[in-house]
């Protein structure tokens, strides 16, 4: 099963090239100034989606074999890529943007053969002539959708997760293995941006990483509903993609009532709306990431249901939400924010409460190295790529405890490093050890549900401001309860719901230890990892 391995893949190349770009951005010119239409206060990298690209591409071209519609979608990516990367740099207008989005729509279309062929509320099929130029304006409508979308940390890229492990459920209950690695791919790029765009946001995506969201979703919602399973709902996409869509058709429709440019950026879109009404930046991206997830599980429930149907739910989802805005500021309604300390939180101020509340984070520090090693000692044989794998996790977690007190990069390797070793074990211990994993099962479940109690318990009752809970830690809550929920069938022996599961919980766990943990901590998890990556690597040998 390689969908963990693409999304891994796509992971690790994110966030290692992200902060290195980073740290170029002004030599490049690719920065994101203040103005007076936008949020941020400094100037801020614009190359986030660089490293989404590359990364997604990179793990794409690595597990899916270069073939049938697939050299048009990277042809069309890089051109989005160098288009968006152009924009980044020097702002271009809108109608030469329009060139590089048409050129990878038409690419995808004509040369890959991908159109709709199937119209909601429509039993026949349309001829080409039709349904081509049909699909290459929908898929630049989506692409500029996304790209719009992106005005808040996290915002476009957890709208994009959401609608992604969609389509990767979707296309995975379907057989659909080339659109399963595709998304995981996606989705692995992403998730390494995300690390560096929490609010308040290091670096942005710019629309190199906006614009080939936008183009990856409304590909694989074409190749979703057009060929891998076309006995879904031909309106389901509407659910899929969500926000939006809706989003940018209700901003165009106030530009062209208002007579003003259709181009021209303004702050009417509905994350600039809820601001208005005095929402704090993380509290409108969590509501948006809340609406979007309606939207997601709603395209699940209904993927077989009537095209008039999926429409009226998603009309009487979007008419919600925009009455619910309009209701609120034709009444002068602000959000009241009081920065007293209530209930919980002034429970655990005080000092005997303060040695409890370090538990769970005791949990997490002292289970996942015992967790790492204990696993990797019940696989049996490695497969030759796994044991490749490993070398290079082997790699990356020594170079990272070598470097630890010398560079600020160090951090980043061990993190990788640890995260894919465990990732590895994950699979693993399903691939290479099928008589022990019955056995495992049900231990393995019972401690990542404490380990992702301990994770959250930890999250609500650190007291630090350096420590708050952030809209990725929603995302990550949503998506472990969602894999939990969908977990049904497996795919090439393996249950991807409960995968899903730990891989989020696994990351996050990491991610706790390496930000908070001082370095004996830190030391401990690293030397756990190498050991475990070792074990594995002599497994491979020895096989």
């Amino acid at each position: 099963m390689t969908f963990p391995f693409a999304l891994l893949t796509a992971l690790v190349i994110s966030m290692v090239l992200i902060p290195v770009m980073m740290r170029f951005a002004s030599q490049l010119g690719m920065l994101d100034m203040p103005d007076p239409r936008k949020i941020h206060a400094s100037p801020v990298p614009r190359v986030g989606g660089i490293g989404i690209v590359v990364g997604a591409l990179a793990s794409i071209l690595l597990w899916l074999p270069v073939k049938g519609w697939l050299p048009s979608f990277v042809f069309g990516s890089i051109v989005l890529l160098v288009f968006g990367a152009w924009d980044d740099r020097r702002e271009l207008g809108h109608y030469v943007k329009f060139i590089g989005q048409f050129i990878a729509a038409t690419a995808i279309v004509y040369w890959g053969g991908l159109w709709v062929v199937h119209l909601p509320l429509f039993s026949f099929e349309i001829p080409a002539a039709i349904g081509k130029p049909f699909t290459a304006i929908a898929i630049v409508g989506m692409i500029n959708a996304m790209n719009h979308s992106d005005g808040l940390d996290g915002l476009a890229g957890g709208e994009s997760l959401l609608s992604l492990g969609c389509l990767a459920y979707l296309g995975y209950a379907a057989g659909g293995a080339d659109l399963l690695i595709i998304a995981g791919a996606v989705i692995g790029g992403v998730f390494g941006f995300l690390r560096y765009n929490t609010h308040p946001a290091r670096v942005f995506m710019g629309d190199s990483g906006s614009q080939f969201l936008g183009f990856s979703l409304a590909v694989l919602a074409v190749l979703l509903t057009q060929q891998v399973n076309p006995g879904l709902s031909m309106a389901i996409p509407a659910l899929i993609l969500g926000l939006p869509i809706i989003d940018i058709l209700a901003v165009l429709a106030q530009r062209v009532h208002g007579r003003m440019n259709w181009f021209r950026a303004t702050k009417n879109h509905i994350h600039h709306r809820l601001l208005a009404l005095g929402y704090r930046h993380y509290q409108a991206v969590i509501i948006i990431y809340a609406v979007q997830a309606v939207f997601v599980f709603s395209a699940i429930a209904f993927s077989y249901e009537s095209d008039v149907l999926v429409l009226g739910a998603y009309a009487l989802g979007c008419a919600l939400v925009f009455a619910l805005l309009a209701v609120a500021e034709r009444r002068g309604w602000r959000v009241r924010h009081d920065n007293r300390i209530h209930g919980l939180s002034r429970l655990v101020s005080l000092p005997v409460a303060r040695k409890l509340a370090r538990m769970p984070f005791l949990v997490v520090q002292t289970t996942l190295p015992v967790y790492l090693l204990f696993t990797s000692l019940r696989i049996g044989s490695v497969p030759a790529d796994s044991g490749a794998a490993a070398v290079m996790m082997v790699g990356l977690t020594l170079a990272g405890i070598l470097l630890y007190k010398s560079s600020s990069f160090a951090p980043t390797l061990i993190r990788l490093g640890v995260f894919s070793t465990g990732a590895l074990l994950i699979y693993l211990v399903r691939h290479a050890a099928p008589e022990v994993y019955p056995n495992l099962a049900p231990v393995t479940f019972v401690y990542f549900v404490v380990l992702a109690i301990a994770i959250g318990a930890t999250i609500s009752l650190d007291t630090d401001a350096a420590f708050r809970t952030t809209p990725l830690d929603y995302l990550l809550v949503a998506l472990v309860v969602a894999a939990a929920a969908l977990a049904r069938g497996k795919t090439g022996g393996i249950d991807l719901g409960a995968v899903i599961m730990q891989l989020v919980v696994l990351f996050y766990g990491c991610e706790l230890i390496v930000n908070r943990s001082n370095r004996r901590w830190v030391g401990l998890l690293s030397l756990a990892s190498l050991l475990s990556a070792l074990v594995v690597i002599l497994r491979f040998t020895n096989g």
